[in-house]
């Protein structure tokens, strides 16, 4: 596909993810009410999409318990700011082995494998209008760890976010993942345009070199709508070069946590410091409004209402 500068741009913001930066960071939020405070100061900051996993209150710890993601959605909801809210579907594929000479039995610390009603489970009683769909298996940095996401889940999954009528944000983490994510749209298990947030510099993925990300982008079919996104020092660079490329974009405190070297950020600070970076190159930011006209989506109430 020819790379032309996206001129109307729309920023997503991961508010806090799964990682271990809940004790890296004060800003990073663990209950419900400050993930959906931090989502809100995002929206205001200029973000038309929030992207939220839940955690633990207590600990931080990444969780998929039901009434959390059902306060963070009431919350976000019951704002007095409009934004598109999407939920991570990506929790439940955890697998962590044991040593390279026993990898079985499996680590029972950081293996979280269910199946994919379970998966859905907060998708089905939230019904943001987007979520997640890991669109592979990778390895992580970490030794044993494996991000579990087979074909057969992927389509289960597909299929249930088709049925329920929330768009799928594909993520791809690597190449093969967009391979993939194009068989799910021919199969009619994903419609057609779709949505993809390619995931750069994530060991061991896709590197962020501009050649794995330009090849990435142009595996993109003509009419999908995409956004992407680097880690740490890299978020801000990749701001730029997704607009450049023709994309849209994403920050948050799940991938990065600091404004410069040394200073810790907010989610808002990086949706403002997000906003200069691409108003500066002569594109216009986007509302959650123009997004869901753009993607198909539809704003639904809160789900006690």
């Amino acid at each position: 596909m020819p790379l032309t500068m996206n001129r109307d741009v729309f920023i997503t913001c991961a508010v806090t993810g799964s990682g271990g930066t809940q004790d890296k960071s004060p800003h990073v939020p663990r209950s419900p009410k400050q993930i959906a405070d931090s989502a809100i100061d995002a929206a205001k900051a200029g973000a038309a999409v929030v992207h939220c996993h839940v955690r633990d209150p207590e600990t931080g710890a990444p969780s998929r318990r039901l009434e959390l993601y059902r306060e963070v959605t009431d919350l976000i909801r019951a704002a007095d700011v409009d934004v598109v809210l999407n939920l991570t579907a990506g929790m439940g594929g955890d697998i962590v082995f044991g040593s390279t000479e026993s990898p079985l039995p499996l680590v029972e610390k950081g293996t979280d494998m269910v199946g994919a009603t379970e998966r859905m489970a907060h998708i089905r009683e939230c019904l943001p209008e987007i979520c997640t769909l890991d669109c592979g298996t990778m390895n992580f940095a970490e030794a044993d760890y494996v991000m579990t996401n087979t074909p057969g889940m992927l389509r289960a999954m597909g299929a249930m976010m088709t049925e329920l009528g929330v768009k799928p944000e594909i993520e791809a983490f690597d190449t093969g993942h967009l391979w993939f994510a194009k068989q799910l749209v021919q199969e009619g298990t994903l419609a057609s345009p779709a949505l993809v947030q390619l995931c750069m510099g994530v060991p061991w993925g896709a590197p962020n070199d501009l050649n794995t990300f330009l090849a990435m982008v142009n595996a993109i079919p003509d009419d999908w709508s995409w956004s992407a996104f680097s880690l740490g020092r890299d978020q801000m660079p990749y701001v730029a070069a997704s607009v450049l490329a023709g994309g849209n974009v994403r920050v948050g405190l799940e991938d990065n946590i600091f404004l410069e070297k040394g200073v810790l950020a907010t989610n808002a600070q990086l949706v403002e410091k997000a906003v200069g970076v691409i108003q500066g190159m002569g594109a216009n930011i986007i509302g959650p409004q123009a997004v869901r006209e753009k993607l198909g989506l539809t704003k639904r109430a809160p789900v006690g209402a």
